[in-house]
């Protein structure tokens, strides 16, 4: 393999300077000679300044006969409030093998949402010398592809509010007049997606003229019960008070009021149509299934009921792309996506994925990070990603920290903002082997795929090495292919080139093979209860709504989806204190929703918000601009 032209050697200093002074410090290289590294074309990708590109789909029939490099899924133990560092270690990973192992590799990483980064995790860049550069723009609106959910998600919502209001203040030949009206010539055309309406209906026709009364009052009405409706709006803010809103108080509105809420916009379904999603034609198909309710006989009513899935694909064209950016060590990187782990499938997208490993070719490599705990991203990658893509993982890799295990050996309290305890900065391997069994179980969960996992430990300055090898014995004893001490927040590559080594000796001796947790053809409940048990569950208990639910998904003929677990990702269970690996416990499932254009059923445990709030203290408080230079300030 010929050296990459965009590698870049970084002069490390200790102690490690904050996240922004390090990423401001290195000039990135011109995206168009990362580009040409990975040898696209010009006519692969669409410049977004000098440090973005959006990679077009065609790239991926251009490589069609080529053959893919090695798949790798970054996941973690159960984290604290501050994370373990699993971008920094997909960076760091990447850099090692990239810069110091002359592998060809590409990293792919979700875009974050703005709702983390200015309340309490963060951005999502990496950390210290493993990071994504420009980080500044990586965090905040990067090409826009949010900005363009959100659009597209809110204009979904105006439909639903805007159709209800009309037909309850006109008769079927006034709806039908409206939706068809005629020429100069006094003829009239059904707009394209009608037809998929029509289609559901069963109606043949192709002239509104020759539908019966029937069958326009069947065409014309949706009839949408609004205590049915599941989709709400949605912004890229951390927004408590938008949870439950009212909506259709002004005088116009002649008393349409209903309850709905916000949800960040992250947690949109059309997030994850595009996480999920193969190809522009199949995202279309996507966007116009999504369900947003039902009609007040039962019937699910879709986007392309409503006639605005063909808009909705309009405003996501451009967002289809993934955006190509580097590392500090100049390996590039696909950002792509955003979905959350806790309340979506928590995975960048497919698309990303399947170009990168083209990209890569045979014997390089694409890692991509699966949000949170292993329980809760690498258990939707394996069971929705992968079922929807195809691809198959070589390995998986589960990032621990020491302070992670001390916590889970019964340490006290981490809580954001405020500084550890004594006990996670001085040795005390007693409670890191106690904190192990939390490692344990995802290691054993994470091997039941197929896949061999390597353990990454996330060294921090005040680690000694009796506590890092505690955990590698009790890693090696739980079945992992190897346990790697890591220090590429402080060395950057360097830092993780053990870990590159035993990732390539764990991918080089791997079939390819997938098990799934559980097969697509049991019942919604069969399936809830597979992963329960995986979590240490004894059972699942299901509240009346949720109950409901699930008949009527069964009956809309929706059982054959897989499962997204809306749970927290501080625990095994559904509660957040419950630390180390807990088990016999009862699941409690408090209602169930179905992301159909997207393909999963998921049901919320507990008491999962789809809107995250701020802190007394949001991370905004230390975000500025330079104002001579223009340069961000304060992003972590």
């Amino acid at each position: 393999m010929s050296p990459s032209k965009t590698i870049r050697r970084l002069e490390v200093v200790s102690p490690v300077p904050a996240d922004i002074d390090i990423a401001n410090s290195v000039e990135p290289f011109p995206i168009a000679a990362i580009a040409e590294d990975l040898n696209l074309g010009s006519k692969h990708y669409d410049l977004y300044g000098k440090y973005k590109a959006k990679v077009l789909l065609s790239v991926l029939d251009d490589l069609q006969g080529s053959e893919d490099g090695y798949y790798v899924v970054v996941g973690g133990i159960s984290p604290t409030p501050l994370g373990e560092g699993k971008s920094t270690t997909t960076v760091g990973l990447c850099q090692a093998l990239g810069a110091f192992l002359d592998k060809k590799v590409v990293t792919c990483l979700r875009q974050p949402s703005q709702g983390p980064t200015f309340g309490i995790k963060g951005g999502a860049a990496g950390g210290g010398y493993s990071q994504v550069i420009p980080m500044d723009e990586f965090n905040l609106h990067l090409t826009g592809d949010i900005h363009a959910i959100t659009a597209a998600n809110n204009l979904l919502a105006a439909a639903i509010d805007t159709r209800i209001f009309h037909e309850a203040s006109q008769s079927d030949k006034a709806l039908f007049n409206r939706l068809c009206p005629p020429n100069k010539e006094g003829k009239r055309t059904f707009a394209n997606v009608m037809f998929r309406r029509l289609q559901k209906l069963g109606i043949s026709k192709t002239n509104p003229d020759e539908l019966t009364p029937d069958e326009v009052k069947r065409f014309v009405r949706l009839d949408i019960d609004p205590d049915s409706i599941t989709w709400r709006r949605v912004m890229d803010v951390n927004d408590r008070f938008l949870r439950k809103i009212t909506v259709g108080q002004g005088p116009e509105e002649k008393g349409m009021i209903r309850e709905t809420g916000f949800d960040i916009a992250v947690a949109s379904e059309i997030m994850a149509v595009l996480a999920l999603t193969t190809s522009l034609a199949e995202m279309r198909e996507r966007l116009g299934r999504m369900v947003i309710g039902n009609s007040n006989a039962g019937e699910p009513i879709t986007a392309d009921d409503l006639g605005v899935g063909g808009a909705l694909t309009v405003l996501m064209k451009d967002a289809i792309n993934p955006t190509l950016m580097q590392t500090l060590e100049g390996t590039p990187v696909l950002v792509h996506a955003g979905p959350f782990a806790n309340i979506a499938h928590g995975n960048s997208s497919i698309v990303a994925d399947k170009i990168a490993l083209k990209l890569v070719g045979k014997g390089g490599f694409v890692v991509t990070e699966a949000g949170f705990g292993s329980d809760i991203g690498t258990e939707k990658f394996m069971n929705i990603k992968c079922r929807y893509s195809g691809l198959v993982p070589q390995c998986a890799i589960i990032v621990a920290t020491i302070r992670a295990l001390k916590m889970h050996g019964g340490g006290p309290e981490v809580v954001a903002g405020k500084p550890l305890d004594r006990a996670y900065i001085t040795e005390n391997v007693a409670l890191v082997e106690a904190g192990c069994v939390n490692l344990s179980r995802h290691i054993s969960n994470t091997k039941a795929y197929g896949v061999n996992v390597v353990v990454a430990i996330n060294k921090f300055a005040t680690d000694t090495d009796a506590e890092m090898n505690a955990v590698r014995t009790a890693a090696l004893a739980a079945g992992a292919f190897d346990a790697v001490v890591c220090t590429h927040h402080a060395h950057g590559g360097k830092g993780a080139v053990d870990l590159g080594t035993a990732v390539q000796r764990a991918c080089e001796s791997q079939s390819q093979t997938l098990n799934f947790l559980y097969p697509l053809d049991i019942g919604i409940k069969e399936k809830i209860e597979a992963i329960a048990k995986s979590y240490g569950a004894s059972g699942v208990e299901y509240s009346e709504q949720a109950e409901k639910q699930i008949k009527m998904y069964s009956k809309q003929g929706f059982s054959g989806l897989p499962i997204c677990m809306a749970k927290t990702q501080y625990s095994f269970s559904h509660i957040p204190s419950q630390k180390g690996a807990p088990s016999g416990f009862v699941l409690p499932i408090r209602d169930v929703r179905a992301s159909i254009g997207a393909g999963f059923i998921y049901p919320l445990v507990g008491t999962m918000s789809t809107m995250p709030g701020l802190p007394t203290r949001p991370c905004f408080f230390d975000i500025d601009i330079d104002i001579a230079t223009g340069k961000v300030l304060g992003l972590s």
